[in-house]
């Protein structure tokens, strides 16, 4: 049987998997492959490392070559899929899987075939990237330093100025018309994008902003990985004007337009070209709960950085690393399961600035 050494990222030559094949091509030089239905672009990506990434024409919607995975120790999955057939051939060849998919129902999806993964020694890792991803990293810390986590509320803000990735783009844009359910006092509550908005503090230099409930997947997962009875997350921009528009995009019932192609393609092509605002991004995680006494505690977490693209790719490639080298028994994770908010920071060293603040008692903490 042939090693399984090589380190496969789909859609490698995208926006995100760029950057992670540039990262792990340092570490793992000579086994790291650009994926994709196009060779063209695999090729034109791989010619500019000087062919240090390799090129490899893969359509994940169609059955796989024999014998493709033989010698792949890893794939990385920077695309969205619309079923786990791709999922379940990594599983059945013991290949370990990384998921940057943001996308609650299939993360589910994936999770049903833990058995599948286990039997095979394949190990998966999901919810990956800064959303979910560092938010679930946020959350976990924000509960240890809590006795007992009543309620945890994340908040996201992103720049309008950076350079999304047009997945991402489309991601968001379909994302206002949904519904969705969140955990309310450990009841599962159907909830709509973007209403409920709430106002939060996103540092001196960003000021306070208005964020509404999202359907990013790390509320669904931490609902399930961490004990607070109540979790939720709130989305906004850093530009306030946009950010109302999208509002009352959804009070207007405007939304269902966004369901006509045109319509969404014309929103989505502005939002690549148009850049308004900064390329910065924060994460506030608010948790709030009791001491082994009874009295109230509350952890109060603010991360800044920016090019929300490149951290999703650094965060990426360092769990790739984690998985690469000391596999964890065969099975499926979620990121907060097998690493710690200290670990990505080590990895991330500057690109991303944290503040903790833990008030017991009235009395303030900070570390």
């Amino acid at each position: 049987m042939q090693d399984k050494e090589d380190i496969v990222v789909v859609g490698g030559y995208g926006h995100v998997g760029r950057t992670i094949c540039e990262i792990l091509e340092k570490k793992y030089p000579g086994k790291v492959f650009t994926a994709g239905r196009s060779l063209e672009k695999a090729e034109q990506f791989s010619q500019s490392t000087h062919g240090k990434v390799k090129p490899l024409q893969l359509d994940i919607n169609k059955p796989l070559p024999a014998h493709l995975l033989d010698r792949v120790k890893l794939v990385i999955m920077c695309l969205d899929q619309t079923n786990t057939d791709f999922v379940k051939a990594c599983f059945r060849s013991g290949t370990h899987y990384v998921d940057v998919s943001a996308s609650g129902p299939f993360l589910s999806q994936i999770e049903a075939y833990r058995e599948l993964a286990g039997q095979h020694g394949s190990s998966a890792v999901l919810s990956v990237g800064l959303a979910p991803g560092i938010t679930n990293l946020m959350a976990l810390e924000a509960e240890r330093q809590i006795e007992q986590t009543e309620e945890i509320e994340i908040a996201i803000m992103l720049g309008l100025g950076d350079s999304h990735g047009k997945a991402a783009i489309e991601w968001t844009v379909n994302s206002l018309g949904e519904t969705f359910e969140v955990k309310q006092d450990n009841r599962l509550v159907e909830v709509e994008s973007f209403t409920d908005r709430k106002s939060y503090h996103f540092g001196d230099n960003l000021k306070s902003h208005y964020a509404y409930r999202f359907p990013f997947s790390d509320q669904q997962t931490l609902a399930r990985t961490l004990k607070a009875s109540s979790i939720s997350t709130r989305f906004c921009l850093d530009s306030a004007v946009v950010t109302k528009i999208l509002a009352l995009v959804k009070i207007t019932k405007a939304v269902r337009l966004l369901k006509t192609g045109g319509v969404n393609r014309s929103i989505v092509r502005a939002m690549e070209r148009f850049h308004l605002g900064s390329d910065r991004f924060a994460i506030k995680v608010e948790a709030r709960g009791t001491n082994r006494e009874g009295k109230p505690m509350f952890a109060d977490l603010l991360l800044q950085g920016k090019n929300q693209s490149i951290v999703t790719a650094k965060v990426t490639a360092a769990v790739s690393k984690l998985l690469y080298d000391s596999p964890f028994p065969g099975g499926i994770y979620h990121i907060e399961q097998i690493t710690d908010l200290a670990y990505v920071q080590k990895e991330l060293g500057a690109a991303l600035s944290l503040d903790i603040q833990v008030k017991e008692h009235n009395t303030d903490k900070s570390k």
